[in-house]
């Protein structure tokens, strides 16, 4: 079963997807736009880069995670903005992971 990116805009919270590399950053932005999602301001994913942290909204709009966010996902907090933070590494989701948060690697 192929993963979609829609499917995480329902989770509740706010989703942060860490991006590893320029293959993953790449491979995402193209998802992202096949899925029909665009930045806030119109703009197709593909037509931007990729940061190494970035957030898909409820509806379908993506965002590059500003200062206080990446601090959040970085520290582990459980909240950022009010909300719940899932913290998901597109790597492991998109090969069909059972568990694809995102936990720091020693290697980081």
């Amino acid at each position: 079963m192929e993963r979609t990116l829609k499917t995480l805009t329902e989770l509740e919270g706010r989703v942060y997807v860490y991006l590893a590399n320029d293959e993953t950053g790449k491979a995402f932005l193209a998802q992202a736009e096949e899925e029909g999602m665009r930045f806030e301001d119109g703009a197709a994913p593909t037509s931007r880069p990729y940061a190494t942290v970035m957030a898909i909204n409820r509806d379908g709009t993506l965002h590059y995670v500003g200062t206080n966010g990446m601090i959040a996902f970085q520290a582990g907090a459980d909240t950022v903005g009010g909300k719940k933070l899932i913290r998901v590494d597109y790597g492991e989701y998109v090969s069909g992971a059972a568990d694809y948060r995102y936990t720091r690697r020693q290697t980081e």
